[in-house]
């Protein structure tokens, strides 16, 4: 039988850089504590899409592993940028608009590499 994990799905797919690279976050400064709340009140407000609704776009169109990921401010506008690592060493960096969770945008080499059978042109 098997036990629920602690820990959110999403989560235990980062891999431990990225999960260890998130529980240092703790360490931020007080001030960055009111930009999480905003991005939280955002999410909860369906303003923005949830991290884990890509995550799992991805996992189910793309093999790798999650290496970093940003929400980042660019031309008023907010934009989630995951980077993975394919199968074949690459290095692959996936944009998406975080208000609508469109893929805007992908760069790297061997792109097509990655991509899951069900998908492949």
């Amino acid at each position: 039988m098997m036990t629920a994990s602690p820990l959110p799905r999403f989560l235990l797919r980062l891999g431990l850089p990225m999960l260890a690279a998130l529980l240092l976050q703790g360490t931020a400064p007080a001030w960055a504590d009111n930009d999480w709340q905003d991005l939280h009140a955002a999410v909860r407000e369906e303003r923005i899409v949830p991290l884990p609704t890509l995550l799992d776009w991805l996992e189910a169109h793309y093999v790798g592993q999650v290496l970093e990921v940003e929400l980042e401010r660019d031309d008023d506008r907010l934009a989630y940028e995951i980077e993975m690592l394919g199968p074949q060493g690459q290095v692959v960096e996936f944009e998406f608009d975080a208000e609508s969770g469109e893929l805007v945008g992908m760069e790297g080499v061997r792109i097509d590499a990655m991509r899951r059978r069900e998908d492949a042109p």
